[in-house]
């Protein structure tokens, strides 16, 4: 069976606005702060524990893609979001709202069920292209969130933000109940045998390695930037809003023009090749950053670099992974995606402290060493079996 074009496209919108839900609170940062009265660091660590909460889920929850009827779960996942995003509209304290933002993060796994079920119902030769489409939506998600989240959050306040946010994925939570077709899934072991599988395929799949190691440093350079970026733009010389720091995300939106052509690339036997072309656009993006402390327009520079680079080393490593064994996708993508997004969160982590060490120069200084740890992980698999 192939899907769609308009499926692909309910499959994409959707990725789109549940995967932002992981995002809205970073323009909300200073707003938070100051409704608390705590630092606006530590009011950043909201940032990482949604990532930790998003890779918790990723673990847990995803590989059941395998076992039970993709499309309940995935109406379920919708539902339980929508309760974790009110529980943050209406914390009364700040511990609460750590605790909604790891539980937000938990529930908005989603995309990654959405992914799986797209490439189950794909053709080989087209399942690049998919992804890629796919893989559009989940970035426009990301980035625009941050826009969305930074008007808001400045004329609304941070909690409508959130009011919203549930809003939008229960009319999601309609739409795939009508729109999105039943997959019948194939592993009929237990629970416990399914978590298991996930360190046999992390020991016997040398591209799985590779990929998502690769994965795990670009995602820490992600969500180091993205968490300092805030900090750097509030304060001197810049004093900007959340309103206007939010526009920063349709700057990085262009990257999502790049996704269905790395698609295709990767339909065509050259996934591997954008990986490599993707670390080296996130290295020079943050050269870029490292010397544009004092300028907007090298800061939008860097950004286009760094979105369109994570697009192509997320992607193609992406198609790579799905390729290995269709019965196991749910779990590949588990294994794939859970420790990307532990990557994000200890990159938010890391930024922050690198920011309270050296501020924006320590932050630049120290993604692009794992710029280049990314690129050694490349360059010693290159000539390996892994090379697909």
């Amino acid at each position: 069976m192939n899907l769609s074009k308009t499926n692909v496209l309910f499959m994409a919108v959707c990725t789109g606005l549940i995967v932002a839900n992981l995002y809205y609170c970073q323009p909300l940062i200073v707003l938070i702060a100051n409704e608390f009265k705590i630092p606006e660091a530590n009011a950043g660590t909201i940032t990482y524990l949604t990532q930790a909460g998003y890779a918790i889920g990723l673990f847990f929850m995803v590989p059941l893609g395998d076992k039970i009827e993709r499309k309940k779960q995935i109406l379920i996942t919708t539902f339980a979001s929508v309760i974790a995003l009110i529980i943050a509209a209406t914390a009364k304290s700040f511990l609460i709202l750590q605790i909604a933002s790891v539980l937000i993060g938990v529930t908005s796994i989603v995309p990654q069920l959405i992914l799986p079920l797209a490439a189950s119902l794909s053709g080989h030769e087209q399942r690049g292209k998919v992804i890629g489409t796919i893989m559009s939506g989940l970035l426009v998600g990301i980035l625009l969130s941050r826009t969305l989240s930074g008007f808001i959050g400045q004329f609304l306040g941070w909690r409508s933000m959130f009011y919203i946010a549930a809003g939008i994925c229960l009319l999601i939570f309609f739409v795939i109940q009508n729109k999105f077709p039943v997959n019948k899934p194939q592993f009929q072991g237990s629970y416990g045998q399914l978590i298991q599988s996930l360190f046999t395929l992390i020991k016997t799949q040398p591209v799985l390695r590779e990929a998502t190691l690769i994965n795990v440093f670009s995602f820490a350079q992600f969500g180091a930037f993205w968490t300092t970026m805030v900090l750097l733009l509030s304060g001197e010389p810049f004093n900007f809003n959340s309103a206007t720091i939010g526009l920063f995300g349709i700057v990085g939106a262009s990257g999502a023009l790049a996704a269905p052509l790395v698609g295709k690339m990767g339909d065509k036997g050259g996934s591997r090749v954008a990986v490599g072309y993707g670390c080296l656009l996130i290295l020079i993006s943050f050269l870029v950053f490292y010397f544009s402390i004092e300028s907007v327009i090298g800061i939008a520079i860097g950004i286009v670099f760094i979105d369109i680079g994570i697009q192509g080393v997320h992607i193609s490593n992406q198609t790579r992974v799905y390729s290995l064994l269709p019965e196991a996708r749910n779990r590949l993508n588990t294994v794939f995606m859970s420790f990307s997004f532990l990557g994000t969160a200890a990159g938010s982590a890391y930024g922050l402290l690198l920011w309270k060490l050296g501020g924006w120069h320590a932050v630049t200084i120290g993604c692009v060493g794992l710029s280049i740890l990314a690129l050694t992980v490349y360059g010693l698999t290159y000539k390996s079996k892994s090379k697909k």
